[in-house]
């Protein structure tokens, strides 16, 4: 897979902390189960030593929702996964091979490898809905 490439083992002492397996009520042939991944940084990942102070080297990856389809021969025929809740963790909202990118302080130049962030457009919406609540109750 994709994030095999990056060969994250070489470079971090991973936790992956698995739990919650199901399966899917409604498509049975898929299995959803999550993560709450740490991760230590311990070798050179993307030209990015690892720190002097091990507490700076430490991952915490958010929440991460995860799928397994299976074939009628119980192959697997597609793996998925999301992240659940950006606001946990070190990684600034960020799971998979990103998160680890951004730990270490080589994240892409991209919108979709940073932290998230509200955009103006929702901060705004957030903040008329909040006035408009307050002079509702009057």
């Amino acid at each position: 897979g994709a994030l095999a490439n990056f060969k994250l083992e070489d470079s971090f002492d991973i936790e992956p902390n698995f739990f919650g397996f199901s399966v899917d009520p409604m498509q049975p042939n898929r299995v959803w189960f999550f993560n709450r991944q740490t991760a230590t940084h311990t070798a050179k990942f993307l030209g990015a030593e690892p720190k002097e102070d091990a507490r700076d080297n430490e991952l915490i990856l958010p929440p991460q929702c995860y799928h397994i389809d299976f074939d009628d021969d119980l192959k697997m025929k597609e793996f998925g996964f999301y992240t659940v809740d950006r606001r946990q963790g070190t990684t600034g909202g960020l799971g998979g091979a990103f998160a680890y990118m951004y730990g270490v302080g080589r994240p892409l130049p991209i919108p979709e490898c940073q932290p998230y962030k509200r955009s103006f457009r929702f901060r705004l919406l957030s903040f008329v809905g909040g006035l408009a609540q307050k002079f509702s109750r009057k």
